[in-house]
């Protein structure tokens, strides 16, 4: 992985002094907290529901096991010995105490990390597929272009104060697991015909309360010119996108007014005029960053391991796990592994300091010292040897990181919702916590097979509901929390947003919901049809019938929202089923 080099250190070493300073004349009523707001935000520090919350910066989802040891240090000492991972493969600290968030920073600055450019207006973390480097279906390994694109970013002082934040994901993979066509820019690595490397350009992407699919603007982008077509990229978007309006800032907005091949033509006329100049990528350059991630010291084993193969057909319970927890390695004799941190009763994404702790030592074990974080909350352990997996996960079961539901329904992705966000119309984790007590057997969870289901508190989709084949999203009506349901969204080459079914449901409902419409899946599917499969096929309708059958028994006296009886519902539903 990418170590500091002096300048690095140096740079991260005066932020931190210089926050410290901007801290203390805050403290001494020499800043005011309209001047210290974006001075805090550009190192991370937001104020929540009941205090500060720090986002910390894990640069497409990778880090040493020293770094996490840091991060459970950190979480014991100075926060609820809780860390909480995001979707776009952060840190959350939600409970530090304000004036020690310089001490925070110090202590992150020891194992080179830092908290820059998590939030405000700027270039936010780049972000990747967690099996970069070993993902038998990629290309090539995508994290040296992410590492040239974090160099790039951060600190660049065009970019500092944009009309909004900017996400960017980079995918070298066939099948996109960075999804990267729900950012404002998605960079696919690809080859044209002459065999040469180079980048797809997707702009335009992005969730919030206006999702939109990226639309690509340029098909083959020469590796070198990478830099250089991004600055023009970003310099049209801060020339023309909008600062009165901050829920019409974002670049999908900008695209979408002018239209994507204008928004285009005017990237390609500001690229024309400095394409060639001091932002050309190099090959020199680009294998300089490259040498970061060179392949460990792989053992030569052979593709299969007999005592692997053995525990498998005795311990079922191994088994279970291994099918769901247990990823292809393109390195004979090793695999990845997903380490669930959805075990039932924790907040998805949560993950407390003697856990941290675990997985440190597992990697230090087990995987050359190296972990990743997921978009999808959990982590993963990239470099495992076949014959050590028994081991790993005995391990991991003993610390409540074994549960084997990754890419089943209680693999849920969930913002931390309205118990701490200032942001959030309703809360997330007790409507999550509702759905793992609901659905707490793993046979019928087998049974249902890959299905996502994706939980956020607010129209900004944190929890990026609108991409999962089941989206919840908490409103707020007249001072109450309600949930509106989407499905047929979905990640990946096919990314799709999901549609809302219809009116709002409140809390107790959700679980119910959930199960009706898994049981329409169950009772429509052919075989091999996933969830996603079946509801392409016979439409959205049979689904809505069902989820709103049968409603006035499930509602409140209190709740007005609209319902459908449950008998027309039934019989419509048999109706379209049999058409």
């Amino acid at each position: 992985m990418y170590r500091y080099d002096s300048i690095d250190q140096q740079i991260i070493n005066e932020r931190v002094a210089q926050y410290r300073d901007q801290m203390d004349r805050h403290q001494a009523g020499v800043l005011s907290e309209d001047e210290l707001r974006p001075l805090r935000l550009q190192n991370g520090l937001y104020i929540q529901r009941h205090g500060p919350m720090l986002r910390i910066a894990i640069p497409y989802g990778m880090l040493s096991a020293a770094q996490l040891r840091k991060l459970a240090e950190i979480s014991r000492r100075y926060d609820r010995s809780v860390g909480h991972f995001t979707t776009r493969q952060n840190m959350q600290l939600n409970w530090p105490k304000f004036e020690e968030t310089p001490e925070i920073l110090g202590e992150l600055a020891s194992v080179e990390m830092h908290a820059v450019q998590t939030s405000g207006n700027c270039i936010r973390n780049i972000t990747t597929d967690q099996f970069a480097g070993i993902a038998p279906d990629e290309l090539t390994d995508p994290r040296p272009y992410c590492e040239v694109l974090r160099q790039w970013s951060t600190f660049h002082p065009e970019f500092a104060f944009l009309p909004r934040k900017f996400k960017i994901a980079v995918n070298a993979a066939r099948e996109d697991r960075a999804v990267i066509r729900a950012h404002d820019v998605g960079l696919e690595i690809v080859n044209n015909d002459a065999g040469e490397i180079g980048v797809r350009v997707f702009v335009g992407g992005g969730l919030g309360r206006t999702p939109v699919i990226g639309k690509v603007i340029r098909d083959f982008l020469p590796r070198k010119h990478l830099l250089s077509y991004l600055d023009a990229v970003l310099r049209v978007y801060n020339r023309y996108g909008r600062r009165d309006n901050m829920y019409k800032a974002r670049i999908k907005i900008l695209v979408n007014a002018l239209g994507v091949e204008e928004f285009a033509r005017q990237v390609e006329a500001d690229w024309s005029r400095m394409k060639d100049g001091e932002t050309t990528l190099t090959d020199a350059e680009f294998d300089r960053i490259a040498q970061h991630f060179s392949p460990p010291s792989y053992e030569n084993l052979p593709a299969d391991d007999f005592a692997h193969a053995t525990r498998l057909k005795e311990d079922k319970a191994f088994a279970s796990w291994a099918k769901r927890c247990v990823h292809a390695h393109k390195v004979p004799g090793y695999a990845a592994v997903t380490l669930s941190l959805k075990a039932p009763g924790a907040a998805p994404g949560d993950i407390t300091d003697l856990q941290m702790e675990a997985v440190a030592d597992l990697a230090d074990r087990f995987s050359f010292g190296e972990l990743r974080v997921t978009h999808e909350q959990n982590v993963v352990l990239a470099d495992v040897r076949k014959c050590d997996l028994y081991e790993v996960w005995k391990i991991a079961r003993a610390n409540a990181l074994a549960t084997p539901n990754i890419g089943l329904l209680t693999d849920m992705i969930c913002c931390p919702g309205g118990d701490l966000c200032a942001l959030a119309n309703a809360r997330s984790v007790p409507i999550a916590e509702a759905v793992q007590s609901k659905f707490d057997d793993l046979d019928y969870l087998y049974d249902i097979g890959d299905i996502s289901l994706n939980i956020s508190g607010c129209m900004n989709s944190c929890g990026h509901h609108h991409v999962a084949h089941i989206g919840i999203l908490g409103v707020d009506k007249n001072g109450e929390e309600w949930y509106q349901v989407t499905i047929g969204g979905q990640q990946g080459n096919e990314t799709t947003i999901g549609k809302v079914i219809g009116p709002s449901f409140y809390a107790d409902e959700v679980p119910l919901v959930i199960e009706a419409l898994i049981n329409v899946y169950t009772e429509q599917r052919t075989p091999n049809e996933r969830f996603i499969d079946t509801l392409q096929r016979i439409g959205i309708e049979p689904f809505k019938l069902r989820a709103y059958a049968g409603r006035d028994k499930r509602k409140p006296a209190n709740a007005a929202a609209a319902h459908i009886k449950a008998d027309s519902a039934n019989e419509t539903l048999t109706k379209v089923a049999n058409a």
